[in-house]
């Protein structure tokens, strides 16, 4: 099973914050739309960065005026990528070892979609029961 498989099931829209945000208003778009983490873009095409709930964890821990503080301070700027076609095997591969939960998937430089590790989980399970049901059909007949 590749990406663009899961893109198919759950759609290609990706919520995206500028880096001149505060973290005000990203607590905001989070809550919004019920949601772990955003691409961090400036024209919602490119990706500049990926923040997430952690994140703001970390600066709330001792941070006066935290809300005020703007995403780009606190953003992950390196961030893994992956491509409509790459395997699902190799994403949950890099999740793991990597420990992120969030990989924007990219062609031609552009922002293409977001899989969460509940989206991979998700089509992990699918591809689980519908290999248990062949199985018990070949059994059965």
């Amino acid at each position: 099973m590749k990406i663009n498989d899961v893109l198919r099931g759950k759609g290609s829209q990706v919520v995206t914050i500028s880096p001149e945000a505060t973290v005000t208003e990203l607590l905001a778009l989070l809550a919004e739309h019920n949601i772990g983490a955003v691409v961090v873009s400036a024209d919602g095409v490119s990706v500049a960065g990926i923040v997430s709930e952690r994140d703001v964890v970390r600066l709330w821990n001792g941070t006066p005026e935290a809300g005020d503080v703007r995403v780009s301070a606190i953003m992950t700027a390196e961030v893994h990528t992956c491509t409509p076609d790459d395997l699902i095997d190799n994403l949950m591969r890099m999740m793991t070892d990597r420990r992120i939960r969030h990989v924007p998937v990219v062609v031609d430089g552009n922002l293409a979609g977001l899989v969460s590790i509940g989206d991979v989980v998700k089509s992990r399970i699918g591809e689980l029961e519908f290999e248990k049901e062949q199985l018990s059909n070949y059994i059965s007949s």
